[in-house]
């Protein structure tokens, strides 16, 4: 395992954790608290337009870890399946336009008035097959995230790390995975998933698992604050071969988007050093 303490090479802040702040203040700020990644969502980079964006992330020496995101494939129709394919091809150009590492897919959930959860999943596979050598002649890799299985029904039919690299092992090269920790951290077969995935590991996100938790969507934790074994997910990330950023991506309502994303950005950075 790398030695983190004082050493901030590794943190990345996600756009999502101060959205609070526009894109180049985000940049800014994150420099200036000497966090070296961010991984930015479109609206940010829409915003800013996405050579702005790639001058600002070069002028402050930071790396784009992830773009955040794609996916969202399945629907009810024929021309809503089109469409996310069509926006998931946008995705995939912004994402190389502004220097990402990878393009993060979230599957989508069940289309309205289905139960048929195979065939959402099937339409999954699809949508990332149809995308996959766009992605592949843009040299951009796809990561699939698997999400919790509460969020199956409306967001995320993939629900654990393997079936997400089952579509990896299905769809070939460029498709990888985004290791979530709030998403994973409960699959008992995490540690042989994680070792399967090994280089497909394309992103690595961290936040905590409140007890009791609000709101499954939009209250996450702060590092040390919940019940994740963060430093055991780590060893088993780092010992699969990844060796990127931990990408810090906190959803908080109640909490942390009420506070200053400056103040956010410094407790992001003591508990990196203690508890990541």
């Amino acid at each position: 395992m790398r030695d983190f303490t004082n050493d901030l090479r590794w943190l990345a802040i996600n756009s999502a954790t101060i959205k609070s702040w526009p894109l180049q203040q985000q940049i800014e700020g994150c420099a200036q608290a000497g966090i070296t990644g961010i991984a930015p969502w479109r609206d940010g980079v829409a915003a800013l337009g996405p050579k702005r964006s790639r001058e600002l992330l070069r002028a402050h020496d930071m790396t784009a870890t992830c773009y955040c995101r794609g996916g969202m494939f399945t629907a009810a129709e024929a021309a809503g399946r089109k469409a996310a394919i069509e926006d998931n091809k946008r995705a995939i150009d912004e994402a190389a336009e502004v220097g990402a590492r990878c393009l993060v897919l979230v599957a989508g959930g069940l289309p309205p008035g289905s139960k048929d959860i195979a065939g959402a999943r099937a339409q999954v596979r699809d949508g990332i097959a149809a995308i996959a050598s766009h992605a592949r002649t843009a040299r951009m890799p796809l990561a699939i995230e698997p999400l919790h299985p509460m969020t199956a029904a409306d967001r995320c039919v993939v629900s654990t790390l393997d079936q997400a690299l089952d579509l990896c092992d299905e769809l070939g090269d460029g498709v990888g995975v985004a290791v979530d920790v709030y998403h994973v951290w409960w699959d008992p077969a995490l540690k042989a998933a994680i070792a399967r995935a090994g280089t497909r590991i394309l992103t690595y996100h961290v936040c905590d698992w409140l007890v009791p938790t609000a709101d499954l969507v939009a209250d996450r934790g702060m590092m040390g604050d919940g019940i994740i074994d963060l430093r055991g997910i780590r060893a088993m990330v780092e010992a699969a071969g990844y060796a990127g950023h931990c990408d810090v991506e906190i959803f908080s309502a109640r909490n942390w988007w009420t506070r200053d994303p400056a103040e956010v950005l410094q407790v992001c950075v003591e508990r990196h050093r203690s508890v990541v």
